[in-house]
């Protein structure tokens, strides 16, 4: 059994639908084939075995934490890191921590948002994976939800913080950088 593509994590409920114009509608039109290129990439891991496993948990560990700590400081709402929850997993599994990939900090406040967007969105996609996962292992990581709301308040936010289509422009540019991250994770 593979790991199946997780739903599109960064569509919104229905009830919670971004108006035509909105930052949040542009960066899922326009990061699709960036977030189904990942998905693809992912799908020949099988989370029911521990070493094919233990190789898709290593590989977001090539990126996460690249991306989590480029985000430090940046002017963003509060968010929670995953990757102490990625790196007991990985452990408990026996492996190693790998070496991170490269990933140029945001160099301004839409890249932030753009880059936040991709790794707040895979928390969606991580509970619908969590569900693969064989009995017995570990699933920290991919059970790190959104609290009741969050998602919702963080898209609100998003478009709040968007201040004109060029901002949009940035935010779309970084998230695309982001996804294109976790592919290379996932290939090497």
């Amino acid at each position: 059994m593979t790991a199946a593509a997780a739903p599109d994590p960064s569509a919104a409920p229905a009830s919670s639908a971004a108006p035509a114009s909105s930052a949040v509608r542009r960066l899922r039109a326009e990061t699709a084939a960036a977030h189904d290129a990942v998905d693809a990439a992912y799908t020949r891991f099988d989370l029911t075995d521990a070493a094919s496993y233990r190789a898709f948990l290593t590989a977001h560990a090539r990126a996460l934490p690249v991306v989590e700590a480029a985000l430090a400081g940046a002017p963003l709402p509060a968010w929670r890191e995953r990757t102490t929850a990625l790196a007991a997993d990985l452990a408990d599994l026996g492996g190693t921590w790998p070496a991170p990939l490269t990933l140029a900090p945001p160099v301004n406040d839409a890249a932030a948002w753009g880059m936040l967007y991709v790794i707040e969105g895979s928390r969606l996609g991580g509970v619908m994976l969590e569900r693969q996962v064989a009995d017995g292992l570990p699933r920290a990581y991919l059970s790190a939800r959104h609290d009741s709301g969050e998602w919702r308040a963080f898209l609100t936010a998003l478009d709040d913080a968007a201040v004109d289509a060029a901002w949009t422009d940035r935010a779309i540019a970084a998230a695309r950088d982001v996804f294109a991250l976790y592919e290379r994770a996932a290939a090497d």
